[in-house]
């Protein structure tokens, strides 16, 4: 499988234009080795819109009664750079980067401003080649748990579920602990199942929450965790 074949599979779309593609994984500091070859600012222009229409209408969907300012701080959330560049080590964006010399030295395949804006220019790349609602597919599997929150009603706040596992990696990597591990069981019928996830860091029980999808019970339990006094 060719490098393009194996990340359109992380990504879960059927195809991307291949010149498409390389360009949205071509940062300028490659561009300007190469004689000026096309790099991916202009497809991550188009991606960010994409990105922000995606994003604002699953927030709508989810959530009907929340206002304005309240949906415009979910969003922020969602599209900040942290987000996406969690979502793009996600799927091992960075290893498919084109970067300069420098930039490769410096450890750019990791840094999440290039890895966010190199997501966003996928994003452009997938509207131009299959449209809209297939590029808005791929940010909703991107970012499904952190959009989906709670799992009953979308995110019940701005520093609510919302990407809870990303802030507890985060709050967690800043003092120096490691990565927490989440342990998930299940109860209930087949037809209606719950969820029930413990967070633990080294081996201590920080958060535990329930949800409908492991996902929806892991997020509970790592808001829990944010919340727990013992992580300041």
């Amino acid at each position: 499988m060719t490098a393009a074949g194996g990340l359109t599979a992380r990504l879960g779309v059927d195809h991307v234009d291949e010149d498409l593609l390389r360009r949205a994984l071509t940062h300028r500091s490659w561009s300007s080795e190469h004689g000026g070859a096309p790099h991916n600012e202009r497809l991550e222009l188009l991606g960010d819109a994409v990105l922000d229409l995606a994003v604002t209408a699953a927030l709508h969907a989810l959530d009907p009664a929340a206002d304005e300012g309240v949906l415009s701080r979910r969003r922020s959330l969602l599209v900040r750079e942290a987000t996406l560049a969690a979502a793009a080590r996600d799927v091992e964006l960075g290893r498919e980067l084109r970067l300069g010399r420098g930039e490769a030295a410096s450890g750019g395949a990791d840094k999440d401003s290039l890895l966010a804006d190199a997501l966003e220019a996928v994003v452009g790349a997938v509207f131009l080649t299959a449209g809209y609602e297939v590029a808005a597919e791929l940010v909703i599997r991107l970012l499904d748990a952190r959009i989906v929150g709670d799992g009953a009603g979308g995110p019940t706040d701005a520093t609510g579920p919302v990407d809870a596992k990303t802030a507890l990696q985060e709050r967690l990597a800043a003092r120096r602990l490691p990565g927490p591990e989440y342990r998930t069981s299940r109860e209930g019928p087949d037809h209606a199942p719950t969820f029930l996830t413990d967070v633990l860091v080294d081996g201590e029980v920080l958060g535990s929450g329930s949800g409908r999808s492991k996902k929806a019970a892991a997020q509970a339990a790592a808001q829990q965790a944010l919340l727990d006094g013992r992580l300041g």
